[in-house]
């Protein structure tokens, strides 16, 4: 039985274009509008009623459209660099929109604000652009890091944060929190409610219960009960609303699909002979990419980041909302990128899905990627890398990326899952 495309995922889709023409016109009529980056703190504007657009999710929807290439072009008529941090420089180039009537979804606003980490020179300096605008303030916050690394550390966040991340840490980006709402009151002359900001942390907690309970159901599944593609816009639309109700309720109906798939025993590749992990950014470029191993070789992609760091990167529980908030923050990059936090969930998360072999998409902001590979390696799990821009089609090349994967599922990938099959 071969799976459709999941229900919660065109109720999400259909939801989010919906919110996203109000949203134009709301930002039509003067309304201040924010920009922010994917792991920025969302949840001060969501509690202030600012509306927002996630910087990557723009990316990905004009990469989806196939107008990554006519943006960068942008970027470069006006002077700036096209070659590197295009994920996050996609959205600057909607600035220099010629063509009106070809932008995706009708165009991206205008934004007032511009909020995001300085993780680096090349994403600082793409951020002043931004404030370079008239009309426009970017706000910076601050990355910081810490020397002890705690291990297993995602059993200890969603209550020993403190413990995990470290106090003078917590310390610094909480009292970046409070910068924000200052400044967010005095230009909006909106007022943050502390009462409100805990029910939008409840909330987010509720969400990301729903989501730690479907990644387990899909780490446990034996067949696979849907493809990565198809689950990513079902936990990723309502990651970027979460804090409402609907955000909530949309991955409750997640996780019930997806429970009611395994209870079935739907397989999306009734031949499953081995499963995939894909380490990286999502290919928002070619995502039939994830399925082109099914039929030939029995290969079913079965993790992304996206639903794995909902369940163990979000759930934060405590009696001080904002410096929970913080801790969620302060930290979210180090898992995803930063040894050995990200190389040791990486390959918890291998194991616990049972995975055969990893892909990993290497950018050329890679950040520990090299050790990242070397861990799943060293625990015994074939890795293969691909160098490429997850929007850039220029770097792009399909047909010599399929064949290196296929040679090395032949090589590595089938024959480990089959001895692991096989009767002892």
């Amino acid at each position: 039985m071969t799976g459709d495309r999941l229900a919660s995922a065109v109720d999400a889709s259909r939801y989010q274009r919906e919110w996203f023409r109000r949203l134009r016109a709301e930002a039509g009529e003067g309304r201040p509008l924010a920009l922010v980056n994917a792991d920025a703190p969302q949840e001060i504007f969501r509690t202030m009623g600012i509306p927002y657009v996630v910087n990557q999710w723009w990316a990905s929807i004009v990469a989806a459209k196939r107008e990554t290439g006519r943006y960068l072009a942008l970027l470069r008529d006006h002077g700036y660099p096209d070659h590197t941090e295009q994920y996050s420089a996609t959205s600057l180039a909607s600035l220099f929109e010629d063509d009106p009537d070809a932008a995706p979804w009708g165009g991206l606003p205008r934004p007032t604000i511009v909020l995001g980490e300085t993780t680096g020179d090349t994403s600082r300096k793409v951020f002043d652009v931004w404030d370079q605008q008239p009309g426009i303030t970017y706000y910076p916050l601050e990355s910081a890091a810490e020397n002890h690394v705690p291990p297993q550390w995602w059993e200890l966040m969603p209550y020993q944060w403190e413990q995990a991340i470290g106090t003078a840490r917590l310390d610094l980006m909480t009292a970046e929190l409070q910068g924000l709402i200052r400044f967010l009151e005095t230009t909006t002359g909106l007022v943050f409610s502390d009462t409100r900001f805990r029910e939008v942390m409840a909330l987010i907690n509720e969400q990301e219960e729903w989501n730690r309970r479907t990644r387990d159901l899909i780490a446990r599944a034996r067949p696979t009960p849907l493809r990565v593609a198809d689950g990513i816009p079902s936990v990723m639309i309502p990651q970027w609303h979460r804090g409402t109700e609907w955000a909530r309720d949309a991955a409750r109906r997640f996780h019930d699909e997806v429970r009611e798939r395994v209870d079935a025993r739907t397989a999306v590749c009734p031949d499953e002979r081995a499963r995939l992990m894909w380490i990286g950014r999502g290919l928002w470029l070619d995502m039939d990419l994830y399925r082109a191993f099914e039929e030939r070789h029995g290969a079913v992609f079965v993790w992304s980041m996206y639903l794995a760091i909902a369940a163990d990167g979000y759930i934060r529980y405590g009696d001080d909302p904002l410096r929970a908030l913080a801790a969620w923050f302060a930290a979210f990059t180090d898992q995803l990128y930063t040894p050995p936090w990200s190389s040791e969930w990486y390959v918890k998360e291998a194991r616990l899905h049972g995975v055969d072999g990893v892909v990993h998409l290497i950018e050329d902001d890679a950040r520990g990627g090299y050790f990242t590979t070397q861990a799943l390696r060293r625990a015994g799990i074939p890795v293969i890398e691909i160098h490429a821009g997850n929007v850039d089609a220029r770097t792009y090349d399909r047909a010599a990326i399929t064949d290196r994967i296929e040679g090395w599922l032949e090589s590595e990938v089938l024959p480990r899952a089959e001895r692991a099959e096989a009767p002892r």
